[in-house]
């Protein structure tokens, strides 16, 4: 599954207009027009050549953190707090664990909200294997979210809020 899929998935999920998704990307700090997304969101066809835009892993990111702050408003700096700068996605097998942190995040999903939404899918992950996929990568017990993993959680979060 590559990145334009995740999008498509998670925009189809959670019902997001074409205009709410540019919006999305500026707060992401990503200017992307209208027409630039449906672009993005278009199906990759395999027997003509389309004007597709390739969501790079950049700009991925750019659409998830400007995601959060759509969801929950932008988060002031206490004082004296210094602002880390957030590490971009270093390779494409961590894409599906960013995604299902952001999301988590986004939504202000608990461990068990997101269980259940694996659940609706058909996929039952433990505590355990969900605390794997959330872990920072380099930490001793991270384990990479698997695409099936990702596309089932899509699924749920479809179910959950499509109904």
């Amino acid at each position: 599954m590559d990145n334009n899929d995740l999008l498509i998935r998670l925009r189809y999920a959670l019902e997001i207009k074409n205009s709410q998704m540019a919006e999305i990307f500026k707060l992401g700090e990503l200017e992307v027009t209208v027409p630039e997304v449906v672009r993005i969101l278009k199906k990759e066809d395999e027997e003509e050549e389309t004007d597709r835009i390739k969501l790079t892993n950049s700009m991925l990111n750019s659409f998830l953190n400007g995601f959060i702050i759509y969801k929950r408003g932008k988060q002031e700096p206490k004082p004296g707090q210094a602002t880390a700068p957030e590490p971009p996605i270093k390779n494409n097998s961590s894409v599906n664990n960013i995604l299902l942190k952001k999301v988590k995040i986004a939504l202000s999903l608990t461990t068990e909200d997101m269980i259940e939404i694996f659940k609706y899918a058909g996929l039952n992950v433990s505590k355990g294997e969900l605390g794997a996929f959330l872990r920072k990568e380099g930490h001793k017990n991270y384990k990479v979210c698997m695409d099936h993993f990702a596309r089932n959680f899509l699924k749920g979060l479809a179910i959950k809020y499509r109904g």
